[in-house]
């Protein structure tokens, strides 16, 4: 199983917000330079984590991104979903997926993946991130 680049990008984006700057906005370009990615790509990514609620922009000297929310509520299915939206990772070949026994097994293990990520929150990760700078 494989996710998309954005989706790494989300998560350490998230990951840093939540355990350097919980409680002030941090700019594209910082959190850009932290990862090695350009910023416009970045910025695009950050889009689809506002339009989720994860976190809101504030504009203005002084602005960027920040948490929306509670930081302890925010967990790694959020921002999985965020970035690569609900569809299921597995689609069957046949015209009924839920008489397909293959189809059946694979929905299974991606609930129960799904199921981990959910209860995995981001702020279990934060004081080991805050204490390794």
């Amino acid at each position: 199983m494989k996710y998309s680049k954005a989706t790494n990008y989300a998560l350490h984006t998230m990951l840093y917000m939540i355990a350097f700057a919980p409680d002030r906005p941090v700019g594209v370009q910082q959190l850009a330079d932290q990862q090695g990615v350009s910023p416009t790509y970045l910025s695009k990514i950050l889009t689809k984590l506002v339009k989720a609620g994860l976190i809101e922009s504030a504009s203005g000297a002084g602005g960027g991104y920040r948490l929306r929310g509670r930081k302890e509520d925010i967990s790694f299915l959020d921002i999985i979903h965020a970035v690569e939206g609900t569809a299921s990772l597995f689609e069957c070949c046949g015209s009924e997926d839920s008489k397909c026994l293959i189809h059946q097994v694979m929905v299974a293990a991606e609930d129960e993946m799904e199921r981990h990520l959910r209860n995995t929150k981001l702020i279990e990760l934060a004081d080991r991130a805050a204490l390794s700078k």
